[in-house]
């Protein structure tokens, strides 16, 4: 497909009056020729635009999702589902990056604003700012932390802590993100059908085993509506981005504009946990300075001491995100070895207990 200047710039117009485009680019990457289209144009790529309107100079990312088989993504239609959802919710949550408009791309290549739909893309705003992984990776490498980092992890907590008092009344709702949690292809047993057989780390009997007792799981939680709450669903350092001092911006927010607090608080300390690893073979030193104080932080604020009873099955979420061998191609199998260890361990713990996590990783 060639994405081409001429049928942006119907499209821009249609949504902000006549729009003259000034400039394409991978974002975070090198210009492309404008005037005959980005050649080659493929899906799951962002592209800042700018243009001009009335003579104001405006920006806005364009973004598709990229095809790939399995993790739920197989059909169009699921990720027509996924971007028409993102374009409803994103504006709804505090901090989060803005969504302009859903539309769709023809065979030729043409933007409209949804029936002759060849594939879906998601317009949002552009914001500044750096990817907090970029924080842990400068931790893991040089063993410390500044004042700053103390002050991103509370104010990441704080968040968390303020939107999940946005409570919901829905049982059904919340019954959907604990079987989405087990069932769904993004979620366990999607990341399960990944693994490739014959690992020296995990076998297939390990794997079933995995999601057996993640079913017992869903059975123990899936009663506990009351907790139905405001998530981001996706809370990881690279959908956070920080600009001076603690002020952030939120990317991505999926699966549910309502889930369980344990989604979140699982997905941002599971890679503080995962870094620590990478560095020390356990959680220590400045890693696990962050990832206590994140929890103190967060159980302070909300009182919400029945998170340890249901975070076990989205720590196995995201503990088979970070060990995959498809989206971690690089890792030691030392690591490997632990996470999995800290699954079979946390699966088998009623009440978790972040105060002593290096109990579950040997």
């Amino acid at each position: 497909m060639i994405l081409k200047k001429k049928d942006v710039e119907d499209y821009l117009s249609g949504l902000y009056g006549k729009a003259k485009v000034t400039g394409i680019s991978e974002l975070g990457g090198i210009p492309v020729e404008v005037e005959e289209g980005i050649k080659g144009f493929g899906y799951g790529k962002p592209y800042l635009i700018e243009f001009e309107v009335n003579g104001k100079t405006n920006s806005v990312v364009l973004s598709t999702m990229r095809v790939q088989k399995g993790f739920g993504h197989d059909h169009f239609s699921d990720r027509a589902q996924i971007l028409i959802w993102q374009h409803s919710v994103f504006s709804k949550l505090p901090d989060h990056v803005r969504s302009l408009d859903v539309g769709y791309f023809t065979g030729e290549g043409r933007l409209f604003s949804t029936g002759m739909a060849e594939e879906y893309f998601i317009l949002m705003e552009k914001i500044e700012g750096k990817e907090y992984f970029l924080d842990l990776e400068r931790i893991k490498k040089d063993g410390k932390l500044i004042s700053l980092d103390k002050d991103r992890a509370g104010a990441l907590s704080s968040y968390l802590a303020r939107i999940h008092a946005s409570k919901h009344d829905d049982r059904e709702l919340y019954l959907r993100k604990i079987r989405d949690t087990v069932g769904h292809g993004e979620c366990i047993m999607g990341l399960t059908d990944s693994y490739p057989d014959n690992l020296d780390f995990v076998s297939r009997d390990d794997l079933c085993e995995i999601e057996k007792k993640c079913v017992g799981w869903r059975y123990k939680i899936k009663g506990k509506a009351h907790r139905l709450c405001m998530t981001h669903g996706d809370f990881h350092p690279w959908n956070i981005m920080f600009r001076e001092g603690a002020d952030f911006t939120l990317l991505d927010r999926s699966r549910g504009e309502w889930g369980e607090a344990a989604d979140d608080v699982s997905s941002i300390t599971m890679n503080y946990l995962f870094y620590s690893l990478q560095k020390y073979g356990e959680l220590a030193g400045p890693f696990r300075e962050l990832y206590e104080l994140f929890f103190k932080n967060y159980l302070d604020r909300t009182h919400d001491d029945e998170l340890l009873k249901v975070i076990q099955p989205f720590y196995v979420f995201r503990s088979l995100v970070v060990a995959s061998p498809i989206w971690y191609p690089s890792l030691e199998p030392s690591v490997r070895k632990k996470l999995f260890n800290f699954i079979y361990n946390v699966l088998d713990s009623e009440e978790f207990n972040y105060q002593n996590v290096n109990s579950y990783i040997s």
